[in-house]
């Protein structure tokens, strides 16, 4: 009988590809079969090195290639380099992004004090390093007629939250663009061609870590306001949003387009 969550042999290419929910994923995707394309910024070669060592002494295929997708000429050349090698893309994973503490509000500041310029610039990254990834590597998909894409959105796209204005803004638009992107792609290009997001809830990483933690390694306030929130009261392991993640990505989900699958221990569902 077919597996239906096989990706045995699909080339993956993920943007932010070095980072805790990046490294974790791709290692996975590598596990399973599939060959996967790391995508990062210059500066973290070294630790992706490391990725390609730990994944090909399994027997997986992987490989890294240096980006900026807030560069449309360097995603091309990146294009071209993954092509020149594979000749097709499968599943793409936009990753990159993240959040900057001076895109928000602060408990002494009001929203007068907001720095616009951060918030833009925390916007750019977001939405146009989700939006121009896929205008360059989705052109592979719409030719061989079939692929699947995955944005990363945010618990903060769904509900507002504190201390993450400008991030909060940018992922709910990322919400908005893979809905937007699902219907343009299936009726131009046909069917198969599929857009979805995951929403993870709260993970400690190293964007958040200074919110959610001491010094001491101790939990912050807003830790233990998060927890009290969460039925499961407790934060996520990366490890927990890859069955989602092969879910979407795989002829398992062949049908499913245009949704948000969220992975937040029940965060958005809890009322009181």
């Amino acid at each position: 009988m077919k597996n239906l969550f096989s990706v045995e042999g699909r080339v993956v290419v993920m943007t932010g590809a070095c980072g805790i929910l990046g490294s974790t994923i791709v290692r996975h995707f590598a596990e399973e079969g599939a060959k996967v394309v790391m995508l990062d910024l210059e500066r973290t070669r070294p630790l992706a090195e490391e990725i390609i060592g730990e994944v090909k002494a399994s027997g997986g295929e992987i490989t890294f290639f240096a980006t900026d997708v807030m560069n449309k000429e360097i995603l091309e050349h990146n294009y071209e380099q993954i092509m020149s090698l594979y000749g097709r893309i499968d599943i793409l994973l936009n990753a990159a992004g993240g959040n900057m503490p001076r895109a928000t509000v602060s408990p002494e500041q009001t929203i007068f004090d907001l720095d616009v310029e951060a918030v833009k610039f925390c916007t750019d990254l977001n939405l146009y390093g989700t939006i121009l990834p896929t205008m360059v590597f989705a052109k592979a998909m719409a030719q061989q007629k079939t692929g699947s894409i995955i944005n990363f959105a945010s618990e903060s796209a769904l509900r507002p939250l504190t201390r993450v204005a400008g991030y909060g803004v940018a992922k709910a638009a990322v919400v908005n663009w893979t809905k937007y992107l699902c219907a343009e792609l299936a009726q131009k290009f046909g069917s198969g061609l599929r857009v979805n997001a995951i929403a993870p809830g709260f993970l400690l990483t190293n964007q958040n870590r200074a919110l959610l933690t001491n010094e001491d390694g101790s939990l912050t306030p807003r830790s233990h306001t998060i927890l009290a929130h969460t039925p499961f009261g407790r934060f996520l392991e990366p490890e927990e949003l890859l069955g989602t993640l092969q879910w979407l990505a795989s002829d398992a989900s062949k049908a499913v387009t245009g949704t948000v699958a969220v992975v937040d221990g029940g965060f958005d569902a809890f009322s009181i």
